[in-house]
């Protein structure tokens, strides 16, 4: 059997393969190549050099974008994992319903991006008006907060379950050992539990920082970037570069600020998966 295995593996990666150079590499090289480009249509590119590069660089938006996007990353990944680090922590103690409460909060993962953003943008705004405060579409400080809020609602209950499978795998041993030597719960919980679910916190981090700098669907249906582009998210403001602005230049800027938004996410993203990695323990 295992010498079959070895004779047909390229049989039956092969389609895997095909799907994934057609479906990836593919549009990744072309569209590679048009971020050097002036273009209106793929078979329509004049090739501009650096040009893209320098003028997506100068763009006040992008700029802008950037530090808003980083700004709501950092309040999002924190608030996301210790919220649902401390759900997982509770419904891992055998509380009556915890099963229930698992699925209730794993729920609003389970709801498209688009979707989520109109109800939450009814919801906040009726708020907003109750407190004779500025719709969302009137004020960056609520729009910011209105997709921290969004973020956190729909992902804590993904990073929960996570958690919770994480949680579940320490050993009893060693919990019992922690209590045996005196350890109250709350150094158990920094010195034995934490340490043996760094896997998991290295996960729920990966997820959180990319889904977080990646935040399109929400951004667009809950604020559009209003007020003035300020509270526009760095996959918005590429969509908005390409689609929103007339002439050919506009989608070769797109298109590089796209490339530029796909290094950044890997950079930032793999120096946290090696900080994350370091600290993991051995079991």
């Amino acid at each position: 059997m295992e010498k079959a295995i070895k004779k047909y593996w390229p049989i039956f990666v092969l389609p895997t393969l095909t799907a994934f150079i057609i479906g990836f590499i593919v549009p990744f090289a072309e569209g590679l190549y048009l971020s050097f480009c002036k273009f209106t249509t793929v078979n329509k590119a004049t090739w501009v050099g650096l040009g893209n590069y320098v003028r997506a660089f100068a763009d006040n938006t992008f700029k802008y974008s950037f530090w808003f996007t980083a700004a709501f990353a950092v309040v999002a990944t924190i608030l996301i994992n210790i919220l649902a680090f401390a759900v997982a922590l509770l419904l891992t103690r055998k509380l009556k319903g915890s099963h229930f409460f698992r699925t209730v909060f794993f729920m609003p993962n389970l709801i498209g991006g688009i979707v989520l953003g109109y109800i939450w943008q009814i919801l906040l705004n009726s708020l907003l008006s109750l407190l004779g405060r500025p719709l969302l579409a009137l004020d960056a400080a609520a729009g910011y907060w209105g997709l921290i809020i969004l973020m956190c609602w729909q992902q804590i209950g993904y990073m929960m379950i996570i958690y919770i499978a994480g949680l579940q795998s320490v050993p009893d041993e060693l919990l019992e050992a922690a209590t045996v030597d005196g350890a109250s719960p709350w150094k158990a919980l920094w010195k034995v539990r934490i340490p043996m679910v760094m896997p998991s916190i290295t996960i729920c981090l990966f997820l959180t920082v990319t889904n977080s700098f990646k935040l399109f669907d929400q951004n667009l249906a809950l604020t559009g970037g209003e007020p003035a582009h300020s509270s526009e998210m760095l996959a918005l403001n590429i969509y908005n570069t390409f689609y929103s602005r007339a002439g050919a230049q506009w989608k070769g800027i797109g298109q590089a600020k796209a490339v530029i938004f796909f290094l950044l996410v890997v950079i930032i993203s793999l120096l946290q998966l090696r900080a994350t990695r370091s600290k993991e323990v051995q079991q």
